[in-house]
């Protein structure tokens, strides 16, 4: 089987300053390409430039996909900086969980913000890119909870399930444009997603690494063929009892 050879294509990945964001970044920097990472934290983008950058060659960018402006910017920069954009990795999100009645407004808001009309923004702006060059990848990083419902992910559940339905949506409009979209849905990854550490004896967890490779393995399929949708799931998960 001829696969698709990936050294020296250029690839933006969105959260890539930590987590499964920079763990796809060293598997495709692993491959030969070229890889962009942002996040809103300069320490968290300092921290991932120092491990990155001995791999290939990786451009640091701050800007929150949240906000469409600062997409076109990270967009143009990414554009300017290699020259084109074969790969875009929609993998910014944030989880707050609470019962419907006392989640916060604002943190409904951010995320439907960052979880689903980030991942429109990108999108959005990169499309036109694929159009010229005549194809490209986007890989929109979702999550189980984007089909499986759970008490207290109400706001969590809706940016997912919204970003599931917008994948396979756009895969539709634009597969004839030679655009390839997938939707990745991880179960329990071991990261410090939600904002505080990596829980301990996480080791029954999906590693970071392991989704990277999916990534990988997909975007090295021919071009004739489109992976949309894909679920992974620890092997052992922790019992309940």
């Amino acid at each position: 089987m001829a696969h698709n050879e990936l050294t020296g294509k250029a690839a933006l990945i969105t959260g890539g300053t930590r987590g499964i964001g920079r763990a796809i970044a060293e598997r495709l920097l692993e491959e030969g390409m070229r890889v962009a990472i942002c996040g809103t934290s300069k320490t968290s983008l300092d921290a991932a430039m120092s491990k990155l950058s001995p791999m290939g060659t990786v451009l640091g960018l701050l800007g929150d996909v949240s906000s469409l402006p600062s997409v076109k910017q990270l967009i143009a920069e990414t554009h300017k900086a290699f020259g084109t954009i074969d790969v875009l990795v929609n993998n910014a999100g944030i989880g707050v969980f609470r019962p419907t009645a006392e989640l916060d407004p604002a943190d409904w808001d951010r995320m439907i913000a960052l979880n689903l009309s980030g991942a429109y923004y990108c999108s959005h702006e990169i499309l036109p890119i694929f159009k010229q060059a005549g194809g490209g990848d986007i890989v929109n990083v979702s999550s189980l909870a984007g089909k499986n419902p759970f008490a207290g992910g109400a706001g969590y559940n809706a940016s997912k399930f919204g970003l599931n339905g917008f994948s396979e949506a756009m895969m539709l409009d634009h597969r004839s444009d030679g655009v390839r979209v997938t939707s990745i849905m991880p179960g329990s990854v071991a990261t410090e997603f939600g904002g505080g550490p990596a829980e301990a004896g996480a080791d029954w967890k999906i590693a970071p690494e392991d989704v990277a490779e999916v990534v990988a393995c997909m975007l090295r399929m021919p071009r004739r063929t489109t992976v949309s949708r894909i679920e992974i799931r620890p092997s052992r998960p922790k019992s309940k009892g």
